[in-house]
């Protein structure tokens, strides 16, 4: 999890995990892990808060342009085809918004719970895991780093033996090369040359710097052996973690891809045949008939007097009600002159032309009581009628 090198490193071999104390990247590696972690929690919490703040400008957006375009003089299959964008957005709002919740309530709690289980602490010494590494590290290392700084101090003393004696050599040919020296100094100088030469096989094979780099080089199979069963328990645990969090990422692409979401297919397929829905021959003929030559209109024409009806006294009916009319045994055929649409619930209706039977004679007040064919009894205006011979 941690992030690969973007530059080259100044010594690869110095930076090598096998020399001592560099396993402390591995160690580190925990750590950063577990600061990996909240920054992806802050990071969707962030995208979250965008899809809410996107759900929150759909429905904006959807609310002002529907009362915008609800006063416009459009109408019919593009009125209707224009609305229908309205109704998509706002279900495409209530989406997002359910994007948003879904990355707070189910994958940020999701990654912080199990963040909490995969990295316990120890007091006063951070993260277990981090802890144990680095114990278990430094003690197989121990003995080999003793091995290393001891090849070390050998190796230093080899090398500065190597130095003396190419001083030595070079004194030596500058003897050799000068005629006015005498023969005695030029043995000095040899006997010196060859002195140096002893030293440095003296510290090479009685100080024990072969020997060292034999023990060393004998001891790191079994360092190397160590070190890496360490590391692969570490590398073991990474590879949980990335697991892990591969699986998070695949849950939040699923929430966010909306490619695939069956209601934005239907959502857009919806508004794709409302849109090819949009009739030219249906919305002129719509127009031709509520604002057009198709317009119902009364044209000039005789009118036909209606004689005025009577305003019936109903405190008067009643009182009539109570006394005894004469009541036409079988009742008379009466015929309908005009139209007529009672006014209250004992009144009756009727069409010009209706035939239907009087049934009591007209009172003082110009009207008669019948009965419709469909069996309805009522009141009707006398001089409404006239009886069918």
């Amino acid at each position: 999890m941690a992030s690969l090198p973007r530059e080259p490193r100044e010594d690869a071999k110095k930076q090598s995990f096998w020399m001592p104390g560099n396993y402390v990247r591995t160690v580190h590696r925990t750590e950063q892990s577990y600061q990996a972690c909240n920054d992806i929690v802050a990071c969707f919490m962030e995208r979250a808060k965008v899809e809410k703040q996107y759900a929150q400008q759909l429905s904006q957006w959807s609310s002002k342009w529907k009362s915008i375009v609800d006063s416009r003089p459009l109408y019919g299959s593009l009125m209707r085809a224009w609305q229908c964008f309205f109704s998509s957005t706002e279900r495409l709002s209530a989406l997002h918004n359910s994007i948003s919740q879904s990355l707070i309530a189910e994958e940020g709690d999701r990654v912080k719970t199990w963040q909490r289980e995969t990295f316990p602490k120890i007091i006063f010494c951070g993260f277990r895991e981090s802890y144990d590494n680095n114990t278990s590290f430094s003690r197989a290392q121990k003995p080999w780093s003793k091995k290393l700084m001891k090849l070390e101090k050998a190796r230093v003393a080899y090398h500065k033996s190597c130095q003396k004696e190419q001083t030595a050599l070079e004194k030596e040919k500058q003897a050799n090369e000068n005629a006015e020296m005498s023969p005695g100094k030029k043995q000095k100088i040899t006997d010196a040359r060859e002195k140096a030469t002893e030293e440095k096989q003296k510290v090479r094979r009685h100080c024990h710097y072969e020997n060292m780099l034999e023990d060393a080089t004998s001891y790191t199979p079994r360092y190397m052996e160590e070190m890496e069963a360490i590391f692969e328990q570490s590398q073991e645990e990474e590879r949980k973690r990335i697991s892990f969090l591969k699986q998070a990422f695949l849950s939040i692409h699923r929430h966010l891809d909306i490619t695939n979401n069956e209601s934005v297919k239907a959502v857009y397929s919806e508004l794709h045949n409302t849109l090819m829905s949009i009739s030219e021959q249906d919305d002129l003929k719509w127009w031709k008939n509520n604002h057009g030559p198709g317009m119902p209109t009364d044209w000039p024409k005789i009118d036909e007097w209606v004689p005025p009806v009577k305003k019936l006294n109903r405190k008067k009916r009643d009182q009539k009600g109570k006394e005894s009319r004469p009541v036409m045994i079988g009742g008379v055929k009466v015929r309908a002159l005009y139209d007529y649409t009672g006014e209250e619930g004992d009144e009756l209706s009727f069409k010009a032309g209706e035939v239907f039977l009087k049934v009591e004679e007209e009172d003082d007040q110009g009207w008669c009581r019948g009965v419709l064919s469909g069996g309805k009894e009522g009141f009707y205006p006398a001089n409404y009628v006239e009886i069918v011979e």
